[in-house]
């Protein structure tokens, strides 16, 4: 195992962001893979697959996005909109990338990078999208939604967080909502992913706020624009036993959008691969970040 460098940047967005880092301290790689992961999740989620077949090969950046892992909540008024993580991305790129650099999300990160690609299509050399172009199209952005999200404040801030007496008991409860996480793994993750609460017990690090639902729902029609922009090659990945599916009709689309995409699938797991599966994850991403 290789263990990675934990360090703290500050952005310009005025964020404190913790990153875990491979290859810092070797110039040579000269390669930069920003691994960004998806909802709930943090940067440790990748530390399985950079070992099983990244680190050494390239200058690995696995960030923790805001309000997740060690880096900052917005505090006190702020949100968590969508647009809010491209700025924290954008600032990112700039400080750590070396002389080319590649993308890989997963999930809700998949759509940060896929729409930072867009928006900066001659920076990014490759990206690899795991199960991350959105999720079906919402119907109910509106003033209901709205008023939803509005409503949804209060509670968040009043409801106490759940705690777990113990890393186990909290790795417990990963698995839980993850019915192909091993238990190693997930203690690995519950360890890294959990914090002291003012009682002594342990609650997951991310904001409470990211529980609830935003006021703006994800369209088709804007994502399209961002994608048909991308002009590097593009890696699609997907878990064999994924419940994360759309409607044919609805994937090809958005697939059609791409103009150099590459489709692969990964036996064995669900729409957490790199818990699931890190080796065969790790071998796509390396095939695909090493071919010409």
């Amino acid at each position: 195992m290789t263990a990675p460098t934990s360090r703290f940047v500050q952005l310009a967005t005025g964020l404190r962001y913790h990153l875990l880092e491979w290859g810092a301290g070797d110039p040579a790689l000269d390669h930069t893979v920003i691994l960004v992961h998806g909802f709930l999740d943090l940067a440790w989620g990748w530390e399985a697959v950079v070992d099983a077949g990244l680190a050494g090969r390239f200058h690995v950046v696995a960030p923790d996005m805001r309000g997740h892992g060690d880096s900052a909540w917005v505090g006190a008024g702020g949100y968590y909109h969508f647009v809010d993580y491209l700025a924290d991305l954008h600032e990112l790129v700039g400080q750590v990338a070396r002389r080319r650099v590649s993308l890989v999300g997963h999930s809700m990160g998949g759509s940060i990078a896929g729409y930072y690609t867009g928006s900066y299509p001659e920076r990014i050399h490759k990206l690899a999208l795991l199960e991350g172009m959105g999720p079906p199209e919402t119907s109910d952005t509106g003033p209901e939604r709205v008023s939803s999200w509005l409503g949804a404040w209060k509670k968040v801030r009043d409801r106490p967080q759940r705690t777990y007496a113990t890393v186990g008991e909290a790795a417990a409860r990963l698995r839980e909502h993850d019915a192909l996480l091993g238990v190693e793994l997930s203690e690995r993750l519950a360890e890294h992913g959990t914090t002291p609460a003012g009682d002594g017990r342990l609650r997951f690090k991310h904001d409470p706020l990211h529980a609830t639902v935003g006021p703006y729902g994800f369209r088709v029609e804007v994502a399209l624009r961002f994608w048909q922009r991308i002009t590097c090659p593009v890696l699609l990945v997907e878990g064999a036993q994924s419940l994360f599916r759309l409607a044919p009709d609805d994937a090809e689309r958005r697939r059609n959008a791409l103009q150099r995409v590459t489709r692969t699938q990964i036996a064995g797991a669900g729409h957490m691969m790199q818990r699931h599966q890190p080796q065969a994850v790790a071998e796509a991403l390396a095939s695909f970040l090493d071919a010409p």
